[in-house]
């Protein structure tokens, strides 16, 4: 999972997306009422430098295979935060704090709707749960976490503890 998951967002292998996007699909309750699928934002600046938003592919894909309209913009980064790679769970929370927020333009798509919220990977879940709140607080019925990969706390504490030596 971590090498195709690393193919994948930073090798540019943006062919991956439907095989993800499949292997996600597979653990999804099937479409019923109002469901919005909805990709975790990337900052705009990081969006130039890697020239595309992963989890929006991977929305795409989900949408294609019937999972429900995609509102690629419904969530934006508003203002941009460093890689998250290396932080412990806190220090990701203190960083996302603030920075995910409802576009005001799709708090109708949001209201009373469930939600898919789409990322490749959840790590400590800070950046998940940024996004919950503000999908809630727009007034999503409920959220689901529809990721590709999920890491550990065993392995990352073994992978930050590894770095140290």
């Amino acid at each position: 999972a971590r090498k195709l998951v690393l193919a994948y967002k930073h090798g540019r292998r943006i062919a991956l997306a439907p095989l993800l996007a499949r292997l996600i699909a597979a653990r999804l309750p099937p479409a019923m009422g109002n469901r919005v699928i909805v990709p975790v934002p990337l900052h705009r600046r990081r969006i130039w430098q890697r020239g595309f938003n992963q989890a929006a592919l991977l929305g795409r894909q989900l949408h294609q295979l019937g999972h429900g309209p995609l509102c690629v913009d419904a969530l934006v980064r508003n203002r941009p935060t460093p890689p998250l790679g290396g932080l412990g769970k806190k220090a990701r929370a203190r960083t996302l704090r603030g920075a995910i927020a409802l576009r005001p333009a799709h708090a109708g798509m949001i209201a009373d709707a469930d939600v898919i919220l789409v990322d490749d990977v959840l790590t400590s879940g800070a950046t998940s749960t940024a996004c919950v709140h503000a999908l809630k607080r727009g007034g999503a019925r409920s959220v689901i976490i529809a990721c590709f990969a999920r890491v550990l706390d065993e392995a990352r504490d073994a992978r930050r503890t590894d770095s140290t030596r």
